[in-house]
């Protein structure tokens, strides 16, 4: 059996370590201003411009059921790119800091135990053991569902108002 090797950016949030496949990566930034969008769902910080682009920011900790973020000098914004139903759709994800670029075989990430009739590990890949850490691999695609996809494109924000 060949062996498949796949790319990750790992990141924590609280106590807690992730990882995004790195093909979603676009981007990492140091945290910055946004400008608040009225009526947003509360995980999301607002919007900010990216070489012209308009990128809603979202707080991962929110999203990830989490105490609200506390910006350090450590925190950053992964610009993520995801596809909803053949769409491509940038936005940032503000984390609380970015670790290391890790390599691992395919083989060696397990499967996450169901809990219950419905958790929320939908959007997560598995979990890989780094260092005798657990790192959770998250799906960039399902992380949102599609209604939150809607929320979030850009050509829903009246920024001329």
């Amino acid at each position: 059996m060949e062996e498949v090797f796949q790319t990750y950016l790992t990141f924590s949030l609280d106590k807690e370590n992730f990882a995004l496949d790195v093909e979603h990566v676009e981007k990492i930034l140091e945290y910055q201003p946004v400008t608040e969008v009225p009526k947003a769902p509360e995980y999301m910080l607002g919007v900010f411009n990216l070489r012209g682009e308009v990128i809603p920011l979202v707080d991962t900790r929110i999203k990830f059921g989490m105490e609200k973020s506390i910006i350090t000098s450590s925190t950053c914004v992964l610009v993520i790119t995801i596809n909803n139903e053949g769409e491509t759709i940038k936005l940032g994800a503000m984390v609380d800091n970015v670790k290391e670029v890790i390599k691992y075989n395919t083989a060696e990430i397990k499967n996450l135990p169901s809990v219950g009739k419905q958790n929320k590990t939908e959007f997560l890949n598995g979990v890989l053991k780094v260092n005798d850490q657990f790192v959770l691999l998250l799906n960039a695609d399902k992380i949102f569902s599609v209604d939150e996809i809607i929320e979030l494109r850009a050509e829903n924000f009246d920024l001329e108002a």
